[in-house]
């Protein structure tokens, strides 16, 4: 059964809380977001037409406000960044920091991740995949909500290209080994720190406010980093 398959009822891995967009932010998506978006079609997208040259590209589901993002299109012009993000106050704030530091690296989509993986990014196109602080849906009942899935897993991996990472953090240590568990188990994915290890925190993954905030409640965290073997 192809990854594709395994999507046909899908179980929502987000719960929009869409909140109040400022006037800036209204602002940035009504201006920005034809400029930056990527609008959602059942299609492999050229990603060097979407950035308009050919780079390594780096994707990060749930950007948030968009901070590590930014911080890294900012920190390696050399490279482009799309993001994915549901949380639309989040997207019009990154697109006001993109204009302000003129990061035309960067690209936004407002889709579901799970669908625009599986319809408009082609396979062996991802040079790293981002996974930071997602949403660890604590509650037994709720953990089949995880993004990290074994079906996600081989989706990811045939996304990213030979040698193409897939990173991930997070503060709850329930959730690390769940997504240890279901990574491990991937045949086309190699844990760098070997099987149900984890490493420290990359030089190049800035902290973010999410991380400040779990470690202020005494959390831990957690960063796993996998390789397309």
């Amino acid at each position: 059964m192809t990854d594709e398959k395994k999507f046909l009822r899908p179980i929502r891995s987000f719960v929009r809380r869409e909140g109040r967009l400022t006037p800036a932010q209204e602002r940035a998506m009504a201006e920005l977001y034809p400029r930056y978006g990527l609008s959602f079609e059942k299609a492999p997208v050229d990603l060097a037409a979407l950035f308009g040259r050919e780079a390594p590209v780096t994707l990060e589901i749930g950007f948030g406000n968009g901070e590590l993002l930014a911080t890294l299109a900012a920190q390696h012009p050399e490279r482009n960044f799309l993001g994915i993000e549901v949380h639309r106050p989040g997207v019009g704030r990154l697109l006001n920091r993109v204009e302000e530091e003129g990061l035309e690296n960067v690209r936004v989509s407002t889709h579901d991740a799970v669908e625009v993986l599986r319809e408009q990014i082609p396979e062996n196109s991802l040079d790293r995949l981002l996974i930071f602080f997602a949403d660890p849906w604590p509650k037994k009942r709720h953990h089949k909500r995880r993004l990290i899935q074994p079906a996600f897993a081989e989706l990811a991996a045939r996304r990213l290209a030979d040698d193409g990472q897939l990173l991930l953090a997070t503060d709850w240590e329930d959730y690390k080994n769940h997504m240890l568990e279901v990574l491990d188990a991937c045949p086309m994915l190699e844990n760098t720190a070997g099987p149900g290890g984890t490493v420290p925190r990359p030089d190049d993954r800035p902290v973010t406010h999410f991380e400040r905030r779990g470690v202020r409640k005494g959390h831990g965290v957690w960063d796993l980093v996998y390789r397309k073997s």
